[in-house]
Protein backbone atom coordinates (compact mmCIF):
# COMPACT_ATOMS: atom_id res chain seq x y z
CA UNK A 1 0.00 0.00 0.00
CA UNK A 2 1.40 3.29 -1.27
CA UNK A 3 2.25 5.25 1.93
CA UNK A 4 1.89 9.21 1.26
CA UNK A 5 2.44 10.42 4.54
CA UNK A 6 -1.31 11.89 4.95
CA UNK A 7 -2.77 11.86 8.57
CA UNK A 8 -6.31 13.20 9.63
CA UNK A 9 -5.58 16.75 10.68
CA UNK A 10 -8.28 19.62 12.16
CA UNK A 11 -7.46 22.50 9.23
CA UNK A 12 -6.41 26.08 10.30
CA UNK A 13 -9.09 28.48 9.43
CA UNK A 14 -7.82 31.23 7.35
CA UNK A 15 -9.67 33.88 5.20
CA UNK A 16 -9.42 34.31 1.90
CA UNK A 17 -9.28 38.43 2.14
CA UNK A 18 -5.48 37.86 3.54
CA UNK A 19 -2.63 39.72 1.75
CA UNK A 20 0.29 37.43 2.18
CA UNK A 21 2.15 40.15 1.05
CA UNK A 22 1.29 42.89 3.81
CA UNK A 23 1.88 39.93 6.18
CA UNK A 24 5.32 39.66 5.05
CA UNK A 25 5.91 43.07 5.25
CA UNK A 26 4.74 43.15 8.98
CA UNK A 27 6.73 40.38 9.74
CA UNK A 28 10.03 41.61 8.32
CA UNK A 29 9.62 45.12 8.69
CA UNK A 30 6.90 47.19 10.06
CA UNK A 31 7.38 45.13 13.66
CA UNK A 32 10.78 45.29 13.77
CA UNK A 33 10.88 48.99 12.73
CA UNK A 34 7.92 49.31 15.88
CA UNK A 35 10.38 47.09 17.92
CA UNK A 36 13.36 49.54 17.63
CA UNK A 37 11.15 53.08 17.74
CA UNK A 38 10.02 51.46 21.21
CA UNK A 39 13.37 50.25 22.58
CA UNK A 40 14.67 54.11 21.46
CA UNK A 41 11.65 55.63 23.79
CA UNK A 42 11.89 53.30 26.60
CA UNK A 43 8.46 52.21 25.59
CA UNK A 44 6.82 48.61 26.42
CA UNK A 45 4.97 46.73 23.92
CA UNK A 46 1.64 45.39 24.18
CA UNK A 47 -1.05 43.35 21.85
CA UNK A 48 -4.26 44.09 22.31
CA UNK A 49 -7.72 42.12 22.04
CA UNK A 50 -11.08 41.37 22.66
CA UNK A 51 -13.81 38.63 23.38
CA UNK A 52 -17.27 37.69 23.92
CA UNK A 53 -17.76 34.57 25.98
CA UNK A 54 -21.42 32.55 26.50
CA UNK A 55 -22.31 30.75 30.21
CA UNK A 56 -24.14 28.31 27.59
CA UNK A 57 -21.57 27.99 25.42
CA UNK A 58 -19.40 24.50 25.69
CA UNK A 59 -16.53 23.60 23.79
CA UNK A 60 -14.58 20.44 23.85
CA UNK A 61 -15.41 16.19 24.17
CA UNK A 62 -15.55 14.48 27.09
CA UNK A 63 -15.93 10.15 27.55
CA UNK A 64 -18.99 8.13 27.33
CA UNK A 65 -20.44 4.83 26.87
CA UNK A 66 -20.67 3.70 23.10
CA UNK A 67 -23.90 4.73 21.95
CA UNK A 68 -25.09 7.20 25.08
CA UNK A 69 -24.36 10.88 24.27
CA UNK A 70 -22.87 12.24 27.32
CA UNK A 71 -25.45 14.86 28.41
CA UNK A 72 -23.04 18.31 29.98
CA UNK A 73 -25.49 20.50 32.58
CA UNK A 74 -25.48 24.21 31.57
CA UNK A 75 -27.76 27.18 32.98
CA UNK A 76 -30.36 28.18 31.15
CA UNK A 77 -30.15 32.00 31.55
CA UNK A 78 -27.88 33.39 28.75
CA UNK A 79 -25.23 35.05 30.49
CA UNK A 80 -22.59 36.63 28.29
CA UNK A 81 -19.77 39.13 28.91
CA UNK A 82 -17.14 40.62 26.86
CA UNK A 83 -13.33 41.12 27.45
CA UNK A 84 -10.53 43.33 26.63
CA UNK A 85 -6.72 42.00 27.47
CA UNK A 86 -3.33 42.77 26.13
CA UNK A 87 0.04 41.12 26.43
CA UNK A 88 3.46 41.52 26.92
CA UNK A 89 6.14 39.41 25.53
CA UNK A 90 7.88 39.20 29.04
CA UNK A 91 4.51 37.61 30.27
CA UNK A 92 2.75 41.27 31.48
CA UNK A 93 -0.68 40.45 31.57
CA UNK A 94 -3.52 43.70 31.25
CA UNK A 95 -7.20 42.59 31.06
CA UNK A 96 -10.71 44.45 31.78
CA UNK A 97 -14.12 42.96 31.56
CA UNK A 98 -17.27 44.82 29.74
CA UNK A 99 -20.90 44.59 28.72
CA UNK A 100 -21.94 44.66 25.10
CA UNK A 101 -19.81 45.29 21.66
CA UNK A 102 -17.29 48.13 21.87
CA UNK A 103 -17.72 51.20 20.19
CA UNK A 104 -15.28 53.93 19.99
CA UNK A 105 -16.60 55.72 23.70
CA UNK A 106 -15.93 52.58 25.41
CA UNK A 107 -12.35 51.79 23.73
CA UNK A 108 -11.21 55.00 24.45
CA UNK A 109 -12.54 54.15 28.19
CA UNK A 110 -10.67 51.19 28.41
CA UNK A 111 -7.47 52.63 27.17
CA UNK A 112 -8.35 55.18 30.06
CA UNK A 113 -7.72 52.27 32.27
CA UNK A 114 -5.09 50.82 30.97
CA UNK A 115 -2.75 54.13 31.04
CA UNK A 116 -3.74 55.04 34.47
CA UNK A 117 -1.09 53.89 36.64
CA UNK A 118 1.01 53.40 33.39
CA UNK A 119 5.31 54.94 33.87
CA UNK A 120 6.69 54.15 30.42
CA UNK A 121 5.19 54.35 26.88
CA UNK A 122 3.32 52.32 25.31
CA UNK A 123 3.49 50.97 21.78
CA UNK A 124 0.04 48.89 21.50
CA UNK A 125 -0.26 46.62 18.81
CA UNK A 126 -3.98 45.59 17.86
CA UNK A 127 -6.51 44.96 14.60
CA UNK A 128 -8.27 47.00 12.62
CA UNK A 129 -12.12 47.30 14.15
CA UNK A 130 -13.45 50.50 13.06
CA UNK A 131 -14.25 51.38 16.54
CA UNK A 132 -10.14 51.33 17.17
CA UNK A 133 -9.59 53.60 14.12
CA UNK A 134 -12.47 56.46 14.43
CA UNK A 135 -11.80 60.43 15.24
CA UNK A 136 -12.55 60.29 19.22
CA UNK A 137 -9.76 57.50 19.28
CA UNK A 138 -6.91 59.39 17.30
CA UNK A 139 -8.05 62.22 19.45
CA UNK A 140 -7.49 60.12 22.80
CA UNK A 141 -3.99 59.13 21.41
CA UNK A 142 -2.74 62.44 20.96
CA UNK A 143 -4.10 63.85 24.26
CA UNK A 144 -1.40 61.18 25.80
CA UNK A 145 1.18 63.28 24.00
CA UNK A 146 3.42 60.21 22.62
CA UNK A 147 3.13 58.20 26.26
CA UNK A 148 0.36 55.93 23.72
CA UNK A 149 1.05 54.70 19.90
CA UNK A 150 -1.32 52.35 18.30
CA UNK A 151 0.13 49.78 15.34
CA UNK A 152 -2.60 48.32 13.55
CA UNK A 153 -2.04 44.74 12.29
CA UNK A 154 -2.51 43.71 8.95
CA UNK A 155 -6.23 42.71 8.22
CA UNK A 156 -7.69 39.14 8.04
CA UNK A 157 -4.06 37.94 10.34
CA UNK A 158 -5.66 37.08 13.74
CA UNK A 159 -2.80 34.90 13.90
CA UNK A 160 -0.35 37.52 14.12
CA UNK A 161 -1.62 38.01 17.57
CA UNK A 162 -0.60 36.25 20.59
CA UNK A 163 -3.76 37.69 22.25
CA UNK A 164 -5.96 35.50 20.48
CA UNK A 165 -3.82 32.79 22.39
CA UNK A 166 -4.74 34.11 25.81
CA UNK A 167 -8.57 33.82 24.27
CA UNK A 168 -8.23 30.43 22.87
CA UNK A 169 -6.97 29.12 26.53
CA UNK A 170 -9.39 30.89 28.34
CA UNK A 171 -12.33 28.90 26.50
CA UNK A 172 -10.52 25.91 26.45
CA UNK A 173 -9.82 25.75 29.89
CA UNK A 174 -12.45 28.04 31.92
CA UNK A 175 -16.01 27.48 31.79
CA UNK A 176 -15.93 25.36 28.79
CA UNK A 177 -15.23 21.97 30.78
CA UNK A 178 -16.91 23.47 33.44
CA UNK A 179 -20.58 25.21 32.80
CA UNK A 180 -21.74 27.90 35.27
CA UNK A 181 -23.14 26.04 38.32
CA UNK A 182 -26.61 27.57 40.09
CA UNK A 183 -25.98 30.84 41.16
CA UNK A 184 -22.64 31.61 39.66
CA UNK A 185 -21.99 34.94 37.58
CA UNK A 186 -20.25 34.65 34.66
CA UNK A 187 -18.72 37.91 34.74
CA UNK A 188 -16.96 37.17 38.32
CA UNK A 189 -16.05 33.58 36.61
CA UNK A 190 -13.98 35.19 33.48
CA UNK A 191 -12.70 37.91 35.93
CA UNK A 192 -11.37 35.03 38.42
CA UNK A 193 -9.74 32.98 35.69
CA UNK A 194 -8.20 36.06 33.76
CA UNK A 195 -6.91 37.45 37.46
CA UNK A 196 -5.25 33.95 37.97
CA UNK A 197 -3.56 34.38 34.48
CA UNK A 198 -2.60 37.41 35.31
CA UNK A 199 -0.38 36.14 38.29
CA UNK A 200 1.17 33.16 35.68
CA UNK A 201 4.18 35.35 33.71
CA UNK A 202 5.79 32.08 32.03
CA UNK A 203 2.20 30.83 30.80
CA UNK A 204 2.12 34.52 29.41
CA UNK A 205 5.42 34.44 28.10
CA UNK A 206 4.47 30.86 26.35
CA UNK A 207 1.94 32.29 24.33
CA UNK A 208 4.51 34.38 22.51
CA UNK A 209 6.29 30.85 21.46
CA UNK A 210 3.52 30.03 19.01
CA UNK A 211 5.21 29.94 14.94
CA UNK A 212 2.25 32.16 14.09
CA UNK A 213 4.03 35.01 16.47
CA UNK A 214 7.50 34.06 16.55
CA UNK A 215 8.09 37.07 14.39
CA UNK A 216 7.79 39.13 17.87
CA UNK A 217 10.85 37.52 19.20
CA UNK A 218 11.86 39.46 22.21
CA UNK A 219 10.57 43.22 22.31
Amino acid sequence: MLDLGLTPQKALQRAYQRDPDAIEKWQRETFPSIAKQAKADGAEIFFWDESGFRADTVHGKTWGIRGQTPVVSRPGQRQSISAASAVNANGAFWFCTYEGGLNAELFVELLGRMMKYRRKPLHLVLDGLPAHKTALVKKYVASTEGRLTLHFLPGYAPDLNPDELVWSHVKRTGTAPRPLQKGEKLRDKIEEQLGKLQQLPHLVRSFFKAPSVAYIGDC
